[in-house]
């Protein structure tokens, strides 16, 4: 089952939290795929990846026909997850590697990962601001903070992930292939 996030008008994580460099994006590679049960019309899904990672952990971009892209975070022994724009998928895969991994599955639909909770206050916040209707400010509000505090917690959040992943490069530890 995947989740699919809104955007809010505080958009989480914009401000100096980005991932220049740290993604490889490849538009080209596309695939369609015709399910032969619907009489309803194509049921074609432009897919390509977003971003590849390290452990055969990935973000793909998927576009019905009838609607806007969605990103979908994917990992080994990870159930998966859809976002409506690329930089909250991201950061759901920055908090990823930030705490080595974890599962949503069985933490119920307001649960928060075990593997979250104990990894400190900024994972938290990256993880909260991946959330469905859960924006900078409201998370500002949550902890009684500054949105630019909330900023410098999401960028320790990349800043760690991105070490990771460069660490599993130089080690030789690549994309695994599907």
């Amino acid at each position: 089952m995947s989740q699919t996030n809104q955007t809010t008008t505080d958009d989480p994580a914009s401000g100096d939290a980005s991932t220049n460099g740290d993604t490889t994006a490849s538009g080209d590679a596309s695939t369609t795929t015709d399910d032969p049960a619907s009489s309803d019309g194509p049921t074609t899904t432009d897919e390509s990846v977003h971003a590849s990672y390290a452990f055969g952990v990935r973000i793909r971009e998927e576009t019905p026909p009838d609607g806007d892209p969605e990103y979908r975070f994917e990992a080994p022994n990870h159930e998966g997850i859809a976002f409506d724009d690329p930089d909250t998928a991201e950061l759901y895969a920055d908090v990823y590697f930030d705490v080595n991994g974890f599962q949503e599955a069985g933490t119920g639909d307001r649960g928060v990962p075990p593997a979250i909770i104990q990894a400190g206050r900024d994972t938290l916040v990256g993880y909260l601001l991946t959330q469905p209707d859960t924006g900078r400010n409201w998370v500002a509000s949550y902890y009684g903070e500054k949105p630019e505090k909330i900023d410098r917690y999401v960028a320790r959040v990349r800043k760690r992930a991105r070490l990771i992943r460069e660490r599993a490069a130089e080690r030789g530890l690549t994309e695994e292939a599907d």
